[in-house]
């Protein structure tokens, strides 16, 4: 995943993506380079529109209204509360049976 940050950072200073480039990035973070993954990355890049993938994907997202958002969370919330009642209720039920 490093080698993938590597190549958008590098596309987005203008600069081109390529395997000495982008090695010289991880190195420069102190990531362990996989030169595997390093090809394989410039190669899949090649030919690619990076700008262009990038707002497809942009546009694939799909965004949760704040109503469902907040209603995610007060089921949260509720489940939470339940799993702490029983973690409680069975802590005190081994206790018990410490003691008989």
């Amino acid at each position: 995943m490093e080698e993938v940050y590597a190549a958008m950072l590098l596309h987005k200073a203008g600069k081109e993506i390529n395997e000495g480039n982008v090695k010289k990035v991880l190195e420069a973070a102190g990531v362990e380079v996989n030169e595997a993954k390093l090809k394989a990355l410039v190669a899949s890049l090649d030919g690619v529109d990076i700008e262009k993938a990038i707002k497809e994907a942009a546009v694939a997202v799909p965004v949760a209204s704040s109503g469902a958002v907040s209603e995610e969370k007060k089921e949260t919330k509720e489940e939470n509360k339940e799993e702490e009642k029983k973690s409680q209720e069975e802590a005190a039920a081994g206790l018990g049976a410490l003691f008989g």
